[in-house]
């Protein structure tokens, strides 16, 4: 979602000048002073996802990649971006996937977005359910929740449904939709959070880990308000609902802070990526992947007994909230919901 404050939002009351042409310009670049017509912009965002995929990965001649589509603006934009690279390669196959958590009003419409964006360009759409995978849905579950957020349970959860789509599916390579905005937000919450060893795992990920789809991020060069205008020049479909329970997400506070930030100085957002990727090498260094086994209960990879997926699912299961951790890094015990 565009915050209506981005200072990347261009101003209609001084129209300029595409900076590369004589065409009117359809947006202001803040963080480097260029004014872009449509086709420049356009050929700006893919070139900076070409060079993005380019960095991040190496494919095989026979590759498969999944990508992670909700039908938001960002996916969306991953999405057929993706198509237009590797549409062309001969041996080069993408495959769809969208969870579905069971939010009613708000993830049925989305799916029949991503149906139709996939049918557009010819892309296989599968989608996995919460209810298949786990015999619950979010809606079902939240009376069970506690003190905990909707979203501790539904990252882990996604995260695991994604996964194991995407390996029966044989993909070498998942992707999603998470921009520059997103990542800027991930790394300065996590500092602030004490949580340095999840730094070393917010990907792009380019050490192979068994049973882990390794996850790519093509837009991590773009931020949020350039997917949006990307994506409405081009006419795509795109579901544009906040989901009902994103409301106290930890990530609303951060991705204020990060536009007050940008807002201040523009390039802050790039600076802090940056930073992050000087400083990764040295994370990674210090903190490993973990050894990983099946998990006890669905076979899925697994630091230690149960994995993460299977625990949340048991403890609502059971009336129980999730363990949580505070910004003293410390794990909260089970809580029971009232």
């Amino acid at each position: 979602m565009v915050h209506p404050d981005d200072p990347a939002v261009p101003s209609t009351k001084h129209p300029a000048p595409c900076s590369l042409c004589a065409r009117p310009a359809v947006t202001f670049i803040r963080y480097s002073g260029a004014h872009l017509c449509r086709q420049h912009f356009i050929e700006f965002v893919k070139r900076k996802v070409t060079r993005e995929v380019r960095r991040q990965v190496r494919l095989p001649e026979t590759a498969v990649i999944a990508v992670a589509v909700s039908g938001g603006k960002d996916s969306v934009a991953a999405l057929r971006i993706l198509h237009d690279i590797f549409g062309p390669r001969r041996g080069t196959r993408l495959v769809a996937i969208t969870v579905d958590e069971g939010i009613r009003g708000y993830r049925p419409p989305s799916l029949r977005i991503v149906a139709q964006n996939c049918r557009q360009i010819g892309v296989e759409h599968h989608v996995v359910s919460f209810k298949d995978h786990f015999g619950m849905t979010m809606d079902s579950t939240k009376a069970r929740w506690g003190q905990s957020t909707p979203c501790t349970y539904c990252g882990v959860l996604r995260r695991h449904s994604m996964n194991r789509k995407a390996r029966e599916l044989g993909a070498d390579v998942l992707a999603t939709g998470l921009n520059l905005d997103d990542t800027a937000q991930s790394v300065l919450m996590n500092i602030c959070r004490g949580d340095v060893e999840r730094l070393a795992r917010l990907g792009p990920h380019e050490k192979v880990q068994q049973g882990l789809i390794p996850r790519i991020q093509p837009l991590r060069q773009v931020t949020d308000k350039e997917a949006f205008l990307y994506a409405t020049l081009m006419g795509y479909p795109v579901h544009h609902s906040v989901c009902p329970y994103a409301g106290g997400a930890m990530r609303n506070r951060f991705r204020d802070i990060v536009l007050e930030l940008e807002r201040a100085s523009p390039g802050t957002r790039y600076c802090i990526l940056n930073s992050y990727d000087a400083m990764r090498e040295a994370i990674e260094e210090k903190y490993p992947p973990a050894k990983l086994a099946g998990c006890t209960s669905c076979g899925e990879p697994s630091v230690d007994g149960l994995c993460e997926a299977c625990r949340l699912v048991q403890a609502l299961k059971k009336g129980q909230g999730a363990r949580g951790e505070g910004n003293d890094g410390r794990r909260r015990p089970l809580t029971r919901a009232p």
